[in-house]
Formats: C-alpha cells, structure tokens, sequence
C-alpha cells in the first residue's frame, strides 16, 4: 500500500505521474529523464529496487486502488511486466496473471478514482509475431496482433483490452516498442549479452570465445534513452487520447544480429572466436521484425536521435565498468 504522505501532496502539482515497474531497465531510464528535464513533475514510482520505489502486486486490486486513490495521478506509465520472452515461456500462468490481469486491475482503478488521467501503456512489438512474416517493409499500427510466443501474446490481449476500455472512458495511449537496448539492460537480452561477454574477455575473465543462439535474425532497434522520450511525451504533453492513440516506436530498420555482434567485436578491438549455442535458440523466432514509426513522428513529434554505434559504444562501456567493479 502506498504511504499517505502522498496523499498530503495531490492536489499542488501541474503533472503527478505514477509509473509501475520504476525499478526495472526501462523505468530506470523514465526515471531519470523526467529528474533531469521535467523537474516541475512528482513522480511516484512503484516497482522493486530502491527505497525510494514502493513494491506492489499488480494483482493485488485493493493495493492498486488504494494507490491510484491516495496519489490521483494525471497520468500512468504501465512498464511492469513479466518482460522477458523465455520467463513468460517458463511462468505462461504468471505472465498472463501479471501481464494482463494486473494491467486490467490499473486500468479498471484508473477509471473509478483518476477519470481524468491519461493511461500510457507499454506493450510490445511481439504482439505482431506472425504479421512480419507476411510484411514487405516495416509494420504499421494497423498491422494485425498475431502473437507466436506467451509473452507477444500477453502483451497483445491487453494491449486489445485497453483499446476496447478507451471505448468506455479509458484516456488511453498505447505503446508497441520494437527492441531496445542501452547501458543497465539485463543480459537476457541479445545486445546486451554480447556485450557482457565481450568485456569478460577484454577483462581477462574469460577465453576470446562468444556463445551465440540465433545470428540471422534480423530486428529493429532504439536506444533506451529515445523510448523513454516518447513515454515523457505522452505523460507530460497534451496528447490526444482514444482508440487511436496506438504508436510504434521502431528505428525503421532491420538490423541482423550478426551485424551488431561484428560491431561490437569491431569495438573490442581484439580477435574473439563466436561459437553456436543451441541452448540460446528461441522456439517460434520470426525471422524479421520491423516497425514503421512515422505515426509518432507525425503525431508526437517523436524520432530517434541516439545514434546505433553509440547505443553499441554506450552497452560495452557500462559492461566494461561492470566487469571492472568485480
């Protein structure tokens, strides 16, 4: 439950925005852009981590509406999931309880006790899945949801469910993210995984091999740090809400992943041996997957600006102080 000095607070600022999921990779990065350029915000963040983040169970209704009560927030950022692919593989029950139900329970508190606020979603581009394979060019919004692993699948049917919901009142803006990547990412994902093994061996921690699954996906992807400007978009500008209001945030261009491993074995500056992994094979991988962003550009004023090579620089360096700190 959250603490009632936030209670003492509503009512004496422009924009409250309450975030869930404030202590993961991608609400670290939220976190820290709206402390550096929108100080004139309270933001009230929930998730694990830090003391300052207060935890709560998406599934736990009452907790959620004792929060949305007491904070009146103007605008929601929905980040918490069950995020990984392979977790919602392993956990399918879990990640529909959490990834559907929970964001229904945030939705459903929204519209009883804050009718005004602006509930920003965050799905994902997974939810496309078996779209891309029909593609000839990077997706639209209008593209069909038709997901090919739990995860995608989660994602779409409440993605769906906050779209009927701005039917009933919901001020709603949804989000389907393609990949993204920046420093502080878990390496259960690609980018960041190589990474990690790159800076093991330049540290001496390991031998000059890399473990690789899949090399000739090919996917689109963001740097973190321009993601999170889209969401600061939608929270804190007056942005039309509605069944419309559906956005991709995508590059537009398809990279493969063997590509992106060679520019960091590039960046290494050594020789490094790769080596196929079956154990990182994932089941139902959709050969190419990439997103058309120029609803956002259009409409939000949103484009990326962190450049691919500096996203890459940026992931080895942290992994480099990481490995360091050890």
């Amino acid at each position: 439950m959250i603490g009632k000095p936030f209670a003492n607070m509503v009512g004496t600022l422009t924009h409250r925005i309450l975030i869930t999921g404030a202590g993961g990779f991608v609400g670290t990065a939220l976190l820290q852009l709206l402390e550096r350029e929108h100080a004139g915000c309270k933001v009230f963040a929930l998730g694990h981590g830090e003391g300052r983040r207060n935890p709560i169970d998406l599934r736990d209704r009452e907790a959620i509406d004792d929060a949305v009560r007491e904070i009146q927030p103007t605008a929601l950022v929905h980040l918490a999931a069950v995020a990984a692919p392979s977790d919602a593989r392993n956990e399918p029950r879990h990640a529909w309880d959490v990834n559907l139900t929970g964001t229904m329970n945030l939705a459903e508190s929204v519209m009883r006790h804050a009718p005004e606020a602006r509930f920003v979603y965050i799905g994902s581009s997974e939810a496309y899945g078996a779209s891309f394979q029909s593609a000839t060019g990077p997706v639209t919004e209008n593209a069909p949801l038709r997901p090919v692993n739990v995860y995608g699948a989660t994602k779409a049917a409440a993605d769906l469910m906050i779209g009927q919901m701005s039917y009933d009142g919901l001020r709603a803006i949804r989000f389907r993210p393609f990949n993204h990547t920046g420093p502080g990412q878990s390496d259960t994902y690609v980018v960041s995984d190589f990474a990690r093994q790159v800076a093991e061996i330049l540290s001496g921690k390991r031998e000059p091999v890399i473990h690789v699954g899949n090399l000739e996906a090919e996917r689109d992807f963001v740097d973190v740090r321009d993601v999170v400007r889209a969401y600061v978009i939608a929270a804190v500008q007056d942005c039309k809400t509605g069944s419309d209001s559906v956005y991709n945030i995508a590059s537009g261009q398809a990279r493969k992943i063997r590509a992106i491993l060679d520019a960091l074995i590039v960046q290494s500056g050594i020789d490094i041996e790769v080596r196929a992994d079956p154990q990182r094979l994932r089941p139902n991988e959709i050969p190419v997957a990439c997103g058309d962003a120029s609803k956002a550009r259009e409409r939000l004023n949103w484009t990326p600006l962190v450049s691919f090579e500096q996203t890459l620089a940026d992931v080895l360096g942290y992994w480099r102080r990481m490995c360091s700190s050890r």
